[in-house]
């Protein structure tokens, strides 16, 4: 929350003034102290807040990315995507067809957002997640400039997408899994939203590949993905292996 730092700086305040009197008198008024403090941040931050998951640094052996800031989103439409990503053959791949509902999670800008949106049209929807504000702008003006009247934007949360439970045929997570650092809720997030046939697709650049000239904590590999995947609840169901740079593997239910 905003105001979050503000308030935590003045509970440790309020833990000293009321701690450092009776510091030789016994625990019962530092306890007194600190409960003061607790109720009183749980009382602003709300219940939201109370039930928020920690944040990890690390899952299941493998080091958290940082998640790229909206201030990077040009990026995200460099020149060179095409011919690194093979991003045409990677929405090929997903066998889309009209009427079928997909997720793009962290969808950035819309790369890939609209091309699906105008591939499941008319009846065919769209949603487009993302956790930065920046982004949804980008995407509502995206929306207009490509003719799209399919698409939902989402802004969730880092525990949780804000997706209809049971509603998705896909949801394809391009370069952005490695970044999630609740990653367990979000899977079982993700699998909440998927229909019982549903699948999670991910695209990811190869941790195997020392070619691949991404920074490693931003790579995975294929034995990772899926030691992490079957994990939480969910099966491999093919892959495709002739991207130029990463890897693609389809996820179902366990």
């Amino acid at each position: 929350m905003k105001n979050n730092a503000s308030r935590v700086l003045l509970c440790q305040l309020m833990l000293m003034t009321t701690a450092m009197p009776f510091f030789f008198k016994g625990t019962a008024c530092l306890l007194t102290g600190v409960l003061v403090c607790v109720a009183g941040l749980a009382d602003e931050a709300g219940p939201v807040a109370a039930l928020e998951p920690p944040a990890v640094k690390e899952f299941m052996g493998r080091q958290i990315a940082q998640t790229m800031h909206s201030a990077g989103a040009s990026w995200l439409m460099r020149r060179e995507r095409e011919r690194e990503e093979a991003g045409a053959l990677m929405r090929q791949k997903l066998e889309l067809k009209p009427g079928m509902v997909i997720c793009d999670m962290g969808c950035g800008n819309g790369y890939h957002t609209f091309p699906i949106a105008k591939a499941v049209a008319p009846h065919g929807k769209v949603y487009g997640v993302e956790i930065q504000e920046p982004y949804l702008k980008m995407l509502d003006e995206g929306a207009k400039k490509n003719g799209v009247t399919n698409f939902i934007p989402v802004l969730g949360l880092t525990y949780d997408p804000k997706l209809p439970e049971g509603s998705m045929d896909i949801i394809l997570l391009v370069d952005v899994y490695h970044e999630f650092d609740r990653p367990a809720e979000m899977l079982a997030a993700m699998r909440k939203a998927l229909k019982p046939d549903g699948v999670l697709v991910f695209v990811e650049f190869r941790g195997e590949d020392d070619r691949v000239p991404i920074k490693p904590e931003h790579k995975m590999s294929k034995a990772q993905l899926t030691k992490e995947l079957t994990g939480n609840g969910f099966k491999l169901v093919k892959q495709f292996d002739e991207l130029p740079w990463q890897h693609m593997m389809w996820f179902g239910k366990q």
